[in-house]
């Protein structure tokens, strides 16, 4: 049976659904790992995107978007998904005396100690950015937004999003020496 993975899915071919899993699933893990507090977490958000690639397969339709996008595209959806419920439950407050010690209450971020270079050298990339994309980008990753409440937010057409995002985003990367096109 010849096609993508994704049509073989959506056609019955059992060996996909593995061959699917072979494929995407680092680029799968990577994602669900950026958006998740625990590698637990991100196995779980990992299956259901699985899951979900599986109940899906048949919308995907090659002549709008490669595999590799629409894949991307759904792990991204669930996993802001997922991090806007979890957002939603109120969190249980745990005091450690060693956290105390440390300077790492809830009252302290831990940035400084472990993404400092990095952090700073984000902020210096977004600061080289135009007024437009620098909002867009910020919306986008930072406040968990899909391209449509961006465009509502700010007025701005889908499509003039979509491509001031991937600038903006291939910008940030080329300045932060991790490639433009992927990533």
């Amino acid at each position: 049976m010849s096609g993508s993975v994704l049509e073989r899915i959506a056609a019955g071919d059992e060996s996909a659904v593995r061959e699917c899993m072979d494929q995407y699933g680092g680029l799968v893990w990577t994602l669900a790992r950026r958006f998740s507090e625990s590698a637990a977490d991100a196995e779980d958000a990992s299956q259901e995107i699985f899951l979900e690639l599986w109940r899906v397969a048949a919308r995907f339709d090659p002549a709008l978007a490669p595999e590799s996008v629409f894949v991307t595209t759904l792990a991204r959806r669930r996993l802001i998904d997922r991090l806007r419920a979890r957002n939603r439950r109120p969190r249980a407050e745990v005091y450690d005396e060693q956290e105390a010690d440390l300077g790492l209450t809830s009252d302290a971020s831990p940035e400084p100690l472990f993404f400092g270079a990095e952090v700073a050298a984000a902020k210096a990339a977004l600061a080289e950015l135009n007024a437009g994309e620098r909002e867009i980008l910020l919306l986008g990753i930072v406040e968990g937004m899909t391209h449509s409440e961006i465009a509502t937010r700010t007025g701005r057409p889908l499509g003039t999003v979509k491509t001031q995002l991937r600038r903006g985003l291939e910008k940030v990367r080329r300045k932060l020496g991790k490639g433009g096109d992927d990533g």
